[in-house]
């Protein structure tokens, strides 16, 4: 089996990539930047951390839509697997860790058009759309879409077949990316936040598919796709399922990490909360015997 050349990946292409997402890259980036130096001017805290990680990820979001890498993915079952997975599990917890929406509360004006666009805000974030969008239940069906949507049924052939239809398609993976990262990452006030057992959940159910489509990749004995059915079939194949097993599964298993953590973090807090409770009714009823011996 003959491996292909991946030398490509990494030229500077911006011309032939995906020039909508590569500008939104941008915007984002500058936007938050601007918020954030605007509160740091005024003397207002904010986190350092949470700046680089959402300029990480505009950075990432920039490459996988100018590197070569994007212009292969129409050519390349290897190539498309990496921008799917970094779209999907890498650019959207590095954009949701650096709390947006609790930037643009903190930086728009309470007058004029920033007024018009904070109650644009809030009343997506309390809208029954966000609702459903953050229901528990969606970040599997958005990965059942995605991959056994998409690759069992060769949907994916046509799709990427034109240089319009990987835009839509790398749009569409951030899209869902986000939507299914805000759950899972995101330290803002949800309509809807998940407890920490339906996160597991949905992190271990997220991660079995992951295993499952790798590892169909990775034993298929010929080409599964129309679209790619060159001499390097069956090499491509086996890396995009090896990409599925590996980088693919680090970042939920992060989440998973982080998530178990906070849930230790919060169980302690309430156990502390709860003695500090019991202590005080400890103390009220020997006060209250001690008032009865004194009576006596």
């Amino acid at each position: 089996m003959r491996m292909p050349d991946m030398s490509g990946w990494v030229h500077f292409a911006p011309l032939s990539g995906s020039l909508i997402v590569a500008i939104g890259a941008i915007a984002l980036c500058t936007w938050y930047l601007w918020g954030a130096l605007k509160l740091w001017r005024q003397q207002r805290r904010w986190n350092v951390a949470r700046t680089i990680s959402f300029v990480l990820g505009c950075a990432v979001m920039f490459a996988i839509a100018t590197f070569g890498v994007n212009t292969e993915m129409t050519t390349s079952l290897a190539a498309l697997m990496f921008v799917q997975i970094t779209a999907l599990v890498v650019v959207p917890p590095l954009l949701v860790v650096g709390s947006p929406g609790h930037l643009l509360l903190r930086t728009t004006p309470h007058h004029g058009l920033g007024r018009v666009v904070l109650r644009v805000a809030h009343a997506g974030l309390r809208s029954p759309m966000m609702r459903f969008l953050t229901h528990p239940a969606m970040p599997i069906a958005f990965a059942l879409i995605v991959y056994p949507g998409l690759y069992f049924t060769d949907a994916i052939s046509p799709i990427i077949g034109s240089r319009v239809g990987a835009d839509l398609l790398l749009i569409g993976l951030l899209v869902i990316g986000i939507v299914s990262a805000v759950p899972l990452w995101s330290a803002d006030p949800l309509p809807r936040p998940p407890s920490y057992p339906i996160r597991l959940i949905d992190i271990l159910v997220e991660l079995q598919i992951h295993a499952i489509m790798g590892l169909i990749l990775l034993r298929a004995a010929s080409p599964m796709f129309s679209r790619y059915t060159g001499p390097d079939a069956l090499a491509e194949q086996s890396i995009a399922g090896t990409l599925l097993w590996t980088y693919a599964e680090l970042p939920l298993l992060i989440v998973l990490i982080v998530a178990l953590s906070r849930w230790h973090d919060r169980d302690r807090s309430h156990a502390r909360i709860n003695e500090s409770r019991e202590d005080a009714e400890l103390d009220e009823y020997n006060a209250y015997l001690a008032s009865i011996a004194r009576k006596n």
